[in-house]
């Protein structure tokens, strides 16, 4: 199984999304951020489990609305047995809007509206409800929190003019609110996570998670794909921090961001996780590709960096990446791993950093938990969560990254392709390593000069 996405737009255009995206000529860059990646079903999953959707009718009167004003909802499936007080909740990701036009556009589609929501979803990956699929968390009660609002809910504001309800914050307080009079008050265990912009989310809101609950609960948070950097793209600009600063100004974010982080950086600069995950005191988890391909698409190499269309194909698909195009993502790379240096000397954090082009690897029951699903140290991602989540893991197996494999891994791929170190530039090899021979296998495609 080789994960590899390309065709950025076609992932975009969703049911109704055609005609409105055609209306408003929305470029490739604003349609990537507002809608983000669209995960299809693996083909593992043949028969997933269908859960439907709750709106939460409360939510109205305490102004907790969609972007449209229709109300917020989430799918949840009960816990049983031994999971019967145990709660996973999953904050659904889908990119940000950042103006009054991708946020009108944002409002006609499901990721602004539960008019448009699909009222069932598969339960797959860390959702599923199979032993087999989901080791660790298939009999708790597991909801997904539908994201509606553009902002990683966190936003507090509106635009009368243009109908725009910008409530995030308010969103993820009705729905815990909601939850807890279903019987999560009552948790013995407790795990916040989210894929994207809800890694993002899940980040934000951790030590409100935590504070839930009575000391007694076990509260941990997981973040998949959340590690937004604040970078330079291919133009010398900062495309993700232009976006970030338009969400954070037009949506009211600044008031619900950790203090913290507010008291001493600007508000922007604390919407990327960077600057706040050494200070978040729950445990957390972080799983991210080191060449997350959301990120190399749609920040590093987006259209409006390359007006020229130098890095067209190399940001569809990584095998057509010049040498120097693939030192720059390498770069990338590195600036993920300095990071989240001081993040690792925490001994209740855990970390999961393989070299795979994904983005979102918790949904996908091909990447959390199959056969040939990525491995470091010869586990999963699931074991690798479910060890840390319930304190399996010593100090090594909690934090999955290092450099060590480095000169080994190169040695292999020299036997294997038969090529001359001359002709085997250092910096491709990080793309596959995963730090770990399994991965170039299970997980990842070889750019060219050395693609097979």
């Amino acid at each position: 199984m080789k994960l590899f996405w390309v065709g950025v737009v076609t992932a975009f255009l969703f049911y109704q999304g055609q005609g409105v995206a055609a209306l408003f000529d929305f470029n490739e860059t604003e349609l990537s951020m507002i809608e983000a990646y669209e995960f299809g079903v693996s083909k593992l999953d043949y028969n997933p489990l269908m859960v439907g959707l709750t709106l939460i009718h409360t939510a109205g009167a305490k102004g907790a609305v969609c972007l449209d004003g229709t109300l917020p909802g989430y799918h949840w499936h009960r816990g049983y047995g031994s999971g019967a007080n145990s709660w996973l909740i999953q904050l659904e990701g889908g990119g940000w809007c950042n103006n009054i036009r991708t946020c009108v556009y944002r409002k006609k589609t499901r990721r602004g509206s539960s008019a448009y929501m699909e009222k069932h979803i598969p339960f797959t990956g860390i959702l599923s409800d199979k032993a087999e699929e989901n080791p660790d968390f298939f009999d708790w009660n597991r909801v997904k929190l539908r994201y509606c609002d553009g902002a990683s809910f966190t936003g507090d504001s509106e635009n009368k003019a243009a109908q725009l309800q910008f409530r995030g914050q308010r969103i993820w307080l009705a729905a815990m609110e909601d939850l807890m009079t279903k019987g999560m008050r009552y948790a013995k265990q407790a795990l916040l996570s989210g894929c994207s912009a809800g890694g993002l989310a899940a980040i934000v809101h951790c030590d409100e998670f935590r504070n839930l609950f009575p000391r007694t609960t076990k509260v941990k948070c997981l973040s998949d794909a959340g590690l937004f950097l604040d970078t330079v793209d291919v133009s010398g600009g900062r495309t993700l921090r232009s976006l970030y600063s338009g969400v954070v100004g037009l949506q009211g974010v600044q008031h619900n961001l950790p203090r913290i982080c507010t008291n001493h950086l600007d508000p922007t600069s604390c919407f990327f996780p960077q600057n706040l995950i050494n200070n978040i005191q729950t445990p957390l988890f972080i799983l991210n590709a080191a060449y997350d391909s959301w990120q190399i698409q749609s920040s590093i190499a987006p259209p409006s960096a390359d007006p020229h269309g130098y890095w067209h194909d190399c940001r569809l698909n990584h095998a057509k990446c010049s040498a120097s195009q693939i030192r720059f993502l390498q770069g990338f790379r590195t600036q993920m791993l300095n990071v989240i240096k001081g993040f690792s000397m925490s001994r209740e954090n855990g970390l999961f950093i393989n070299s795979c082009f994904a983005h979102c690897q918790t949904e996908r029951q091909d990447t959390w938990f199959a056969d040939d699903s990525p491995e470091i140290r010869n586990k999963p991602i699931a074991i690798a969560v479910g060890d840390w989540y319930f304190d399996r893991a010593g100090r090594d197996d909690a934090v999955q990254f290092n450099e060590s494999g480095y000169k080994t891994i190169k040695r292999r791929l020299l036997r294997k392709m038969q090529m001359q170190t001359a002709n085997l530039p250092d910096i491709a090899i990080a793309y596959c390593e995963g730090l770990y021979w399994p991965l170039i296998s299970n997980c990842c495609q070889l750019p060219s000069p050395i693609g097979y």
